[in-house]
């Protein structure tokens, strides 16, 4: 145990250099399995698994019957962007036209590995007004990447003349 101990805090006291010096190591240079390499954002199965999840939600939870008809005007807001050091998602944005004849935004993110036992890409999804539980509230900014989620709140542009 105690060589355990010694050993613990000898890998912890080599790795402060690194940590002080600000060095940044890529999510791939770090974990086997990632590669850095995810789906486009209009990826059709990317696209299903929003729409089939979203139904069956709908349906199941808020015993609703509201569908996404077609998802379009697609567009990546990000690609890794809190970061190479975190795990590599990217970040999306679009219009889902619903089976109630609105049209709403959808955000969305790819994240790599993180599907089923990490054998898999998963898509966390979120239709903005339709976030009835708040599980990424407010508006579907938790799906964002960090620098849309605070930049607004933080960064004061000064006036137009």
């Amino acid at each position: 145990m105690k060589r355990l101990f010694i050993f613990a805090a000898a890998l912890m006291a080599s790795s402060l250099p690194a940590l002080a010096a600000g060095i940044v190591v890529p999510a791939e240079q770090r974990y086997i399995p990632y590669s850095g390499d995810i789906e486009k954002c209009d990826d059709a199965d990317s696209l299903w698994w929003i729409v089939h999840h979203f139904s069956h939600k709908e349906s199941e939870y808020w015993n609703s019957p509201l569908e996404i008809q077609s998802i379009d005007d697609i567009h990546e807001i990000g690609m890794r962007s809190n970061g190479v050091q975190y795990i590599p998602r990217r970040y999306c944005v679009g219009h889902a036209h619903m089976s109630d004849m609105k049209t709403r935004t959808i955000v969305y993110q790819i994240i790599e590995h993180a599907g089923f036992a990490g054998l898999s890409n998963n898509t966390e999804w979120c239709v903005v007004g339709l976030d009835r539980d708040l599980s990424y509230a407010p508006a579907c900014a938790i799906l964002k990447p960090l620098i849309d989620r605070y930049a607004h709140d933080q960064i004061k542009f000064p006036p137009q003349p």
